[in-house]
């Protein structure tokens, strides 16, 4: 008979189910087989711990287990107790069911796999150690390894180009992520498999995406935006500009007589949309006066602009 399963888990009769699988994952980890190739003893534990867990992590086992009617391996503690019922008629000799009608020698045949499945809980019950094909109890799918949680920091512009990103596992495996479309902060991806190991397989990793800010790029939307500074003489004449976008630099024509303020749009050159396309790069122009330029204020003298720049604002 298996050892008492609260003793195997190491946790008190009154353990809460998070206790319980709590304590089984720190075990499953520590005792896992393939962790522990070289030490058999460790992996007789392993399925201690698994059989214990499977018990106490079944709600209405537990409760069997903690009355007394079934014991650590799951089977009843006294299955032909209690006497009389159609078991009992079945045999003894006549109003015997499904054919008892002599004991065991009737002629109209026995269906043993029904008679114990009556009593042990029906075909395809899982045996000592939760391996199936035993009559300790309905089967149930072995338990997957826990999921395991990670927040991935992006830059802006890796997630506007979804450039692909490496993280490190907990396992120490590196791999090299690719970003969806539409990927924004706080969207959630699952690697599949790539979680703790576990008996009915390994639980999947769950990333987080955390876009960290940049230091002239602001997004709006699917948009970019960014403040760009032009000289006076560029504002006033026009000119060929470089102007930055999350690609690298591309030449911007600023039209002659721009105002600070003004904005000019990069189509396709903003955030990942969840279809595929982008969003656009929105630049606006910020008119940049040089300090105390003895020139400038010469050029300028007695010239005034005497157009009401303020009188939309009602002053």
């Amino acid at each position: 008979m298996a050892a008492d399963p609260y003793t195997t888990l190491g946790v008190s009769r009154g353990a809460s189910e998070k206790e319980i699988k709590s304590a089984y994952r720190k075990l499953a980890k520590e005792l896992h087989p393939d962790t522990n190739k070289d030490n058999p003893k460790a992996a007789e534990r392993f399925s201690d711990v698994t059989r214990a867990y499977d018990l106490l992590s079944d709600k209405a086992k537990r409760a069997q287990f903690d009355r007394g009617e079934i014991d650590a391996d799951g089977n009843p503690t006294m299955p032909f107790g209690g006497g009389g019922g159609s078991y009992g008629a079945g045999f003894g000799g006549g109003g015997g069911q499904r054919g008892f009608s002599g004991g065991f020698g009737g002629n109209e045949g026995i269906d043993l796999e029904d008679l114990f499945g009556g009593i042990f809980g029906g075909a395809g019950a899982r045996g000592p150690g939760g391996m199936g094909g035993g009559m300790g109890g309905r089967g149930r799918a072995a338990p997957r390894g826990a999921n395991v949680s990670y927040r991935l920091s992006v830059p802006l512009t890796d997630a506007a180009e979804r450039k692909d990103q490496r993280i490190t596992l907990s396992d120490g495996k590196t791999i090299d992520l690719k970003l969806p479309a539409g990927v924004e902060d706080g969207t959630q991806m699952r690697l599949t498999g790539k979680g703790e190991p576990g008996p009915g397989g390994p639980g999947d990793a769950l990333i987080t995406i955390q876009i960290q800010p940049h230091a002239f790029f602001k997004q709006d939307g699917d948009d970019l935006r960014l403040d760009l500074p032009v000289t006076l003489d560029e504002a006033l004449n026009g000119a060929k500009v470089k102007a930055p976008t999350a690609s690298g630099a591309v030449m911007l024509s600023v039209p002659a007589g721009s105002s600070s303020g003004k904005v000019l749009r990069l189509k396709g050159r903003g955030m990942s949309r969840k279809d595929g396309s982008r969003g656009d790069q929105l630049i606006s122009l910020e008119i940049v006066l040089p300090d105390h330029d003895a020139d400038l204020v010469q050029r300028l003298e007695g010239w005034k602009d005497t157009r009401d720049v303020r009188g939309k604002l009602g002053i």
